[in-house]
């Protein structure tokens, strides 16, 4: 007879599919509840969650007052057809105008981020009536089929053949491991140099992410957006912000691209819409396209757009980051971060580098650090990620979750993070740290 626990496990492993693996030899966490940056596995033991989920739980785990704002709503009301009006629809639609840059000022509710990019493309090929779109080599967009088609991840490879057609990829921006400091300048030149050779008159929109997630945080060159800006006006392209990653407070401001001081034609919004709460996401469009439709008809659909329950939810979670001034201090947390893990590159010669931005960051582990060469290299094979799988094994043991691929330990923790608990998480990684260490070459 098995007992609760063992059983919770095996109903899992049996009868449910688990994303980004082989299914055989998994090991996953197995949680009863949490609370704040805490998760509780099925035997009470602790464990500090150091990415907020998959960067989504931004206000923090077990908020009752998110709970309380969707009982609610489903009191009223569970779901109508999206062709229906409801209160809290508007009411959310409202606020995201207020706090959306420019004249962002209408909202088409999804279901998630990919949905979100999938209409966004859809909506910018019906408005300009292009058919390419530009994005980045190691971005990532979701994994529905346009999606991934849009993205650089190499997951997309193992289904190369399905993807869709009509986009174009240039490189990202890499600073720390760029030859010389003529990077900026060929990040622009390339820039011109693809819409040269693929025509620009044949775009619809460029997709970039606010700012760089699951690619390594890696910065783009000063002036970079603004560039597309005007490059975008120039040639009737729509610029698209994939916020869905780095919006509602990850970096520090509202939204990742308010750092760069550009306003794009659409944005897409999820994960801290909701702070992965329920599943939600939006597609926020400027005036200027949502005039367009006012005698066109926009041919756009989801069963579950603007779910009332979802809709209360993501408003509740606004609330939250207002009241509890979430924004400001994921800002300074961020630079208190900052500090500590220059404190430990000092310590651990298997930092190469730290990317930070509010508080979404990543730790880049070296073998050297003069000649960068990296403890595990890009889309590593699993031969070549023995010493990361045992630093993240590491990890685990001592009481963390956090988000790692390759060569990469990403720092991401929930909004509401204090500093004795970046110090108690910078402590877990810092201990692991010492296996990498120990196949550092000495740099000359």
């Amino acid at each position: 007879m098995l007992d609760k626990k063992d059983t919770i496990l095996k109903n899992n492993l049996d009868h449910t599919l688990f994303s980004w693996s082989k299914q055989k030899g998994i090991k996953p966490l197995s949680i009863d509840r949490a609370k704040g940056i805490y998760l509780y596995d099925q035997d009470g033991n602790k464990i500090i969650d150091f990415s907020s989920g998959l960067m989504n739980v931004n206000i923090g785990h077990g908020d009752q007052r998110v709970t309380n704002a969707v009982v609610n709503q489903m009191e009223k009301v569970s779901y109508v057809t999206p062709s229906a009006i409801t209160k809290v629809r508007g009411e959310l639609g409202k606020k995201l105008a207020e706090i959306c840059p420019g004249n962002l000022n209408k909202s088409f509710f999804t279901v998630c981020g990919a949905t979100g990019i999938e209409n966004a493309i859809k909506l910018a090929r019906l408005y300009t009536g292009r058919h390419k779109i530009l994005t980045r080599y190691r971005s990532y967009h979701g994994s529905t089929t346009g999606a991934m088609s849009a993205g650089g991840d190499p997951r997309r490879l193992k289904v190369d053949a399905h993807q869709a057609p009509n986009f174009v990829q240039m490189e990202i921006p890499y600073e720390y491991r760029s030859k010389g400091s003529e990077w900026e300048q060929d990040c622009f030149d390339q820039l011109d140099r693809i819409l040269a050779y693929e025509g620009p008159e044949n775009f619809a929109a460029i997709i970039m992410e606010g700012e760089s997630g699951t690619s390594g945080c890696l910065k783009l060159p000063k002036g970079y957006f603004k560039k597309l800006r005007e490059v975008c006006d120039q040639h009737g392209i729509l610029l698209i912000s994939d916020e869905v990653m780095s919006g509602f407070g990850r970096t520090g401001k509202w939204f990742g691209i308010n750092n760069h001081n550009v306003i794009p034609d659409m944005m897409v919004l999820a994960k801290g819409i909701t702070a992965g709460y329920l599943p939600f996401g939006a597609l926020q469009v400027s005036d200027k396209i949502a005039v367009h439709f006012d005698n066109n008809p926009m041919m756009l659909g989801l069963t579950y757009s603007a779910h009332p329950t979802a809709c209360a939810a993501a408003l509740e979670v606004i609330k939250i980051y207002e009241e509890d001034d979430l924004i400001n201090n994921a800002k300074e947390m961020g630079k208190y971060m900052e500090e500590q893990v220059e404190l430990m590159k000092i310590k651990h010669p298997s930092i190469g580098d730290f990317r930070n931005t509010g508080l979404l960051g990543c730790l880049e582990l070296v073998k050297n650090k003069k000649s960068k060469e990296p403890m595990a290299t890009f889309n590593a094979k699993p031969e070549e990620l023995k010493v990361m799988n045992r630093v993240k094994t590491k990890i685990f043991e001592l009481g963390m979750y956090t988000f790692s691929k390759w060569s990469y330990i990403f720092i991401a923790p929930p909004l509401c993070i204090n500093k004795n608990q970046i110090d108690e998480g910078l402590s877990i990684i810092s201990e692991a740290l010492k296996i990498a260490d120990e196949y550092c070459e000495e740099s000359k």
